[in-house]
């Protein structure tokens, strides 16, 4: 069964991560933009991100421009904005492509492994979110609409109900 260690994206700093260096842990995968109605989503990730970090959890970033152009900057201003304004310290990722012929590869396997509405798969916008359990498995999407905090009970039923190590 494919997971999402399949897959390597480069972070902001121009380094290819493979996502098989966060095996074990939870995750919550997101694509993000700096000037988005979203965008204060910033800080509910980052709150989840802190205080769950320390039994195996993590928020990775997306930055992704294909809705609205709301993510225009490059990498640096992309970290410094999300740094300065929100305190983000969870690791974020070189902009992507979430949709079409040039999207990242991982999120087209996101895509496949859990429909947003009434069964699309394509992302509707930004700060759609994915919930990855221990094993790299995609358990749940959910809408940019579903704010973090409203999360927080998947993310501790997963980090309370599988072992650390896959």
């Amino acid at each position: 069964m494919e997971t999402i260690y399949s897959y390597s994206a480069n972070s902001l700093a121009g380094e290819t991560i493979p996502l098989e260096s966060f095996k074990g842990q939870v995750l919550l995968i997101v694509n993000t933009a700096s000037r988005c109605g979203f965008t204060p989503q910033y800080r509910g990730l980052e709150q989840l991100y802190r205080e769950f970090k320390d039994q195996g959890f993590a928020v990775l970033g997306f930055p992704c421009n294909q809705f609205g152009k709301q993510e225009p900057g490059n990498s640096q201003e992309i970290a410094d904005f999300c740094e300065m304004t929100y305190q983000v310290s969870f690791p974020l990722f070189e902009k992507i492509a979430v949709n079409g012929k040039h999207a990242h590869p991982l999120y087209t396997f996101l895509k496949s492994q859990a429909s947003g509405a009434l069964g699309s798969q394509a992302i509707k916008w930004n700060f759609t979110k994915f919930l990855i359990d221990r094993q790299g498995r995609v358990v749940k999407r959910y809408s940019p609409f579903r704010a973090p905090a409203a999360i927080r009970s998947d993310i501790e039923h997963l980090l309370q109900n599988q072992p650390t190590k896959p």
